[in-house]
């Protein structure tokens, strides 16, 4: 497996659970990713939501995507890494014409707003488990990108 795979994987399913921390205690949330591609893992959020205060304090983050295709656990995808806020203002304007009803319901005044949040975890390692073999974590395929 490559990180092509990963970057398969992740945009079939899109949602993942997203952990963080806040001081010493982890902070997990389901997250819609926006896409992933060679560059890494792409999401949009609120500046003020506790997930980007707590990002910004510790760019340290884990997401794990979760298909229930294969039986019987299905196939898991975690990928730790570091995110990196994105200040692209083509990449900005792309998410905001992709999701621009939700985002203007939010408050969110276009992509120059300060309020919307794009982020992408860039940097990090992946690997996949099934529910057969995920009780050999030594030996595991790491996936570093």
């Amino acid at each position: 497996m490559d990180f092509q795979d990963c970057i398969k994987f992740a945009n079939e399913l899109h949602d993942c659970y997203l952990a963080t921390v806040e001081g010493d205690q982890p902070r997990v949330r389901p997250m819609g990713m926006w896409f992933a591609d060679k560059t890494g893992f792409y999401f949009e959020s609120k500046s003020v939501k506790a997930v980007c205060q707590q990002l910004v304090k510790n760019p340290k983050a884990e997401i794990v995507f979760h298909s229930t295709k294969e039986k019987p656990m299905g196939k898991v995808m975690r990928v730790s890494g570091k995110v990196e806020f994105i200040k692209d203002m083509e990449l900005r304007k792309k998410v905001y014409e992709e999701k621009k009803p939700m985002l203007k319901a939010q408050g969110v005044k276009g992509p120059e707003d300060p309020l919307l949040a794009v982020f992408r975890i860039h940097t990090g390692e992946a690997f996949f488990w099934t529910g057969t073999e995920n009780i050999y974590e030594e030996g595991r395929e790491i996936i570093k990108f």
